[in-house]
């Protein structure tokens, strides 16, 4: 099924945080998101505490970085969340920014063999198995988690590149994609996850014996702002566009007809703020969710056809809690 998510700000005031939740959930949102970003709020705590405060939405983890944390205790939050509140979780792990890693001492040599490994670890010890063979990174050989949910639930990885968008369709339940999440972009993605795995993903890593199988998960971010004028939405939109350009974002825009246009525009911007007000209209369109409900219903279901199961909004007007209503008029 075709679904529909909102992001709770990372730097949202705590004193807003469950309202803004239980908000989405009335407003009818499927899947709200929390982010995990070195600075700001643990996504493990504020998964327990947005289920807590609300009864029906499910709640996704974007993402939690996979260096950052011990493979056999993140199964073990992971496993406690999915017991307390059944089939209402969704948990996303990644590589984490590459700065914020280096910065805390804990980005490897190989990220692909480490994220590799501890998706397989947590994997199999949320369903009850002994810890896989150790790795280079990741070693719960044998360990057990006792206490383990009736239903596992889904692990997709946040990742963007195309290797390591493989290790997703071969070790876990799908894929988280960040902003800007272009049916382009999505389809390509989408390509990846579903072929074949690749032979050898690194030298000394566990045996891929966990194979995405069904339909997998496919969830996207992007920037969201819905008004009753399309040009004055896509506006607002534009300070959450900053970063498109930069070289992290590279993939994401590879398949877009206005790829070359976009790093020329960016070279010749004196700032990413000029960068992203400067844009033409049109780009804004095809890289945001930003228009009248009827322009984003429309960039949504495009999405949806090419192979997303789940569209995340991101508020970028200044109040987010504020927005949330204008973002609802998307939903079906």
């Amino acid at each position: 099924m075709a679904r529909v998510g909102v992001m709770l700000p990372r730097d949202l005031p705590a004193t807003q945080v469950l309202a803004y939740a239980r908000e989405a959930e009335r407003l009818g949102f499927d899947e709200l998101w929390v982010v995990e970003d070195l600075g700001f709020r643990g996504g493990v705590a504020q998964a327990g505490a947005v289920l807590a405060a609300t009864e029906r939405i499910v709640v996704g983890i974007g993402i939690l970085p996979a260096g950052a944390r011990n493979a056999a205790f993140a199964a073990m939050e992971l496993a406690t969340l999915a017991q307390l509140f059944p089939a209402r979780l969704i948990a996303g792990i990644g590589h984490g920014m590459p700065d914020w890693m280096r910065s805390v001492g804990v980005r490897p040599a190989s990220p692909l063999t480490l994220l590799h490994e501890f998706t397989v670890a947590v994997r199999t010890l949320l369903r009850g198995e002994p810890g896989p063979p150790a790795g280079r990174y990741v070693n719960v050989e044998g360990v057990v988690i006792g206490e383990v949910p009736a239903t596992a639930p889904p692990v997709v990885l946040g990742v963007r590149g195309p290797k390591s968008i493989a290790v997703a369709g071969a070790v876990a339940d799908g894929l988280l994609l960040a902003e800007p999440a272009n049916p382009l972009y999505v389809a390509e993605s989408v390509k990846r996850l579903t072929g074949p795995p690749p032979e050898v993903i690194t030298s000394g890593s566990p045996s891929p014996d966990v194979i995405l199988s069904g339909s997998p998960e496919v969830i996207t971010y992007d920037a969201a702002v819905v008004g009753d004028d399309g040009p004055a939405a896509r506006d607002l939109v534009r300070p959450g566009l900053v970063w498109i350009g930069e070289p992290d974002w590279a993939p994401h825009l590879a398949p877009l007809p206005i790829a070359a246009a976009l790093t020329e525009h960016r070279r010749a911007s004196p700032t990413r703020e000029a960068f992203a007000a400067t844009m033409p209209d049109e780009w804004v369109r095809e890289l945001s969710l930003a228009g009248t409900a009827e322009e984003v219903r429309a960039r949504i279901a495009a999405r949806h056809a090419a192979g997303a199961t789940s569209c995340v909004l991101i508020p970028a007007e200044p109040d987010p809690l504020r927005s949330l209503s204008r973002l609802a008029a998307v939903m079906p």
